[in-house]
């Protein structure tokens, strides 16, 4: 063999692994991610942070094998389809939408891009799947409710925490879902096998929470449940300091709620959600129709209770309560 022949194959031995090595470049996937949140509220950025964990963990690197393309709505459901169109044009690979009005807006944006919806109200109810078990469509996910049963529950926490209670206000948001209706039902529903009444508040903007507890009050409501929409997420502060301003013990969805001042909250674990949506986005990747993965529920339930809120208010938690509670905060 010549010097120039030899040197021809010894080029192309260094050459084979480089050649391989290029052909096993990952691809870099896109995951739209679209919430009527805030990208600064920690009412959304810690569930997304469960979200972005699971990912990683399901080997999944952002810069490396994923890019997420991020849109906030900021609380404005009026903003959401067209940051779904956005994320059309971008030709996301899946659409992560919470909540239920973000999965709508990018069900409507497009048939074709495979949706994870987080944190859904009543999929079935308001068309997002042909059923549970067999969503049919571009959208699956991980819904919110346990069921109707659950507002049933926090009206039975409420009356442990505060046994006087007899008169309930309940604050909620008409715009906040298209199952509006069926989880007003199933409140009253709730109230009347508890023998308790029930004042219902309608609020839908913030400049009218002063009007709208200065109505419970007038009302001589002793007790609140809280039904968790987009609205009051962004703005928990202003409903907590009002609670407290007006001595009503008061029970919320969200532990963060409780985390940051409220009494206590009973309701599904939200990183949980994430986490197990982060699980679906994963399968779709991977080649998995929404079509054929069924809608999960909630597995984890959070019972949180802020003892130092309950003593200034001048409330006793049992021990038998506290001892259940997953999160108690002094």
């Amino acid at each position: 063999m010549d010097r120039r022949a030899f040197l021809a194959g010894f080029a192309a031995v260094l050459a084979a692994p480089l050649a391989a090595e290029a052909q096993r470049v990952e691809r870099v996937y896109r995951i739209g991610y679209l919430s009527i949140g805030s990208a600064t509220g920690a009412v959304y950025i810690r569930p997304l942070e469960g979200f972005r964990q699971q990912l990683r963990e399901l080997g999944w690197v952002e810069g490396r094998n994923i890019v997420i393309e991020f849109r906030f709505a900021d609380g404005r459901a009026d903003r959401l389809p067209g940051l779904a169109k956005e994320l059309v044009r971008l030709k996301v690979d899946v659409i992560t939408a919470v909540p239920t009005p973000a999965a709508l807006a990018a069900k409507n944006a497009t048939s074709t891009i495979p949706i994870v919806g987080m944190s859904l109200t009543e999929p079935v109810a308001v068309g997002l799947v042909a059923s549970l078990a067999r969503p049919g469509g571009n959208v699956t996910g991980v819904s919110y409710a346990f069921g109707t049963e659950i507002f049933g529950k926090q009206l039975e926490l409420l009356r442990d925490v505060a046994p006087k209670v007899r008169r309930v206000a309940v604050l909620a948001n008409p715009t906040s879902s298209p199952a509006y209706p069926q989880t007003l039902d199933a409140v009253r529903a709730a109230a009347r096998s508890l023998g308790l009444e029930l004042q219902l508040l309608e609020v839908g903007e913030p400049a009218e929470f002063d009007r709208t507890f200065a109505a419970m009050t007038k009302e001589r409501a002793d007790g609140l449940i809280v039904l968790i929409n987009p609205m009051y997420a962004i703005q928990q502060k202003q409903i907590i300091d009002r609670a407290m301003n007006n001595k009503l013990p008061a029970i919320y969805e969200w532990k963060v709620f409780t985390q940051n001042g409220g009494l206590s909250s009973y309701g599904a674990d939200v990183q949980d959600i994430y986490r197990r949506a982060a699980g679906f986005a994963d399968k779709i990747i991977k080649g998995a129709k929404p079509a054929d993965l069924p809608v999960e529920r909630p597995t984890k339930v959070d019972l949180a209770i802020n003892l130092k809120t309950a003593k200034a208010l001048g409330l006793t938690v049992p021990p038998s309560l506290l001892a259940r509670a997953d999160a108690v905060i002094e």
